[in-house]
């Protein structure tokens, strides 16, 4: 795992690093999980919890979750790229949450969970690749990675009561359950890297 940061570590500085704020979108099942291990990242600006890659135009949870629009729940992050790399962000990303598991995670199951990385420039998709390709040589999972790396095209912020669902949240079952351990291994791994 050490080489892997270390070759992970090498695509951010071998990139051309830019003054401006950025975005990245992810999907990497539930939201409400995403958004509160991202929260806790250095460099990071904002999270908002979100769908993409879609068909349907300003979607409702309902109808996200009944599968009719296409749609992915994601988080939207906006970071600083000279504190946190976009290669640092998609490390994190496939640390918390399982790629190899084709529109699931754990009980959440629907194309609405996939593993997805919505990329906004040449460069992210880039990067987002040779994440994924660093990972397989590493044999970091027992089975192949199936996150999809698409063209970012638009993006629709969830209603109010997602945001921040978990720090508002923490004594509900799923939070205690399912959050709450992803982010102490989040936590534990990334130690370094946290927000003060």
């Amino acid at each position: 795992m050490k080489t892997l940061i270390v070759s992970i570590f090498l695509i951010y500085s071998t990139t051309i690093m830019s003054k401006d704020l950025e975005k990245a979108t992810l999907g990497g099942g539930c939201f409400w999980c995403t958004e509160a291990v991202y929260l806790e990242l250095k460099g990071i600006k904002e999270v908002k919890p979100g769908y993409s890659g879609g068909h349907v135009k300003n979607p409702s949870y309902k109808e996200v979750c009944a599968e009719t629009t296409g749609h992915a729940e994601v988080v939207q992050i906006t970071f600083d790229p000279e504190i946190v790399s976009y290669s640092q962000i998609l490390e994190v990303f496939f640390i918390t949450h399982d790629p190899t598991s084709l529109n699931r995670q754990g009980n959440d199951v629907g194309t609405q969970y996939r593993s997805a990385i919505f990329y906004h420039s040449e460069e992210q998709k880039a990067v987002a690749e040779k994440v994924i390709q660093l990972f397989e040589e590493e044999k970091v999972y027992d089975k192949q990675i199936v996150s999809e790396v698409t063209e970012f095209d638009k993006f629709y912020v969830a209603d109010d009561y997602h945001l921040d669902y978990y720090n508002r949240n923490k004594t509900q079952g799923y939070c205690q359950f399912i959050i709450t351990p992803k982010l102490d291994k989040f936590r534990k791994v990334f130690k370094d890297q946290l927000k003060k």
